[in-house]
């Protein structure tokens, strides 16, 4: 129900889109990286830093392997979800402004934001994310790539949220 039949050209232009936007996303946080820590800022749980990337980037591999070897179908409202989740994306980064990064950067005199969705909730930013890695997937019907990175994304985040909330609570 609410699934249609696509063109493997429209599976692919949907993971290019995601793909640039990391991509472009990339260049911010790197840009926001470089300008706090020239104002004195650190990083915090760097070690973990290469695994997300990774994560992150085998799962729109395998996700795009998947569709390669797959008729597909695709699930509009779960696609709509999606689109809603770029939309609170948008949100976070407008919210966080020159401190969003992709990494734990920590600058101790700058004000913890509470605009957003941050009013709402401490982490928003990884809820958007758990839910992507679950929702991209099952758009496209790919139940195990859903299963198998939210897992591998439960673990990193387990380990990245222990590490942010501590350095966090120093400036609570």
């Amino acid at each position: 129900m609410g699934t249609i039949a696509v063109p493997h050209w429209f599976a692919y232009a949907i993971l290019g889109l995601v793909a640039g936007q990391r991509l472009g996303e990339l260049v911010i946080a790197n840009r926001n990286t470089r300008e706090l820590k020239a104002r004195g800022a650190v990083e915090v749980g760097a070690s973990h830093y290469p695994f997300i990337v990774l994560l992150h980037a085998g799962w729109l591999i395998a996700l795009t392997a998947w569709v390669a070897m797959h008729a597909l179908r695709i699930s509009l409202p779960l696609l709509m979800v999606f689109v809603g989740l770029q939309a609170a994306r948008l949100w976070i980064l407008w919210a966080l402004g020159p401190y969003w990064t992709t990494r734990i950067i920590t600058l101790p005199d700058a004000p913890l934001i509470r605009r957003g969705p941050y009013r709402f909730l401490r982490h928003p930013n990884y809820l958007v994310v758990v839910l992507e890695i679950a929702v991209l997937p099952l758009v496209f019907g790919a139940w195990t790539v859903a299963a198998l990175f939210s897992i591998l994304n439960a673990a990193a985040l387990y380990v990245r949220v222990r590490s942010e909330n501590e350095v966090l609570a120093l400036r609570r």
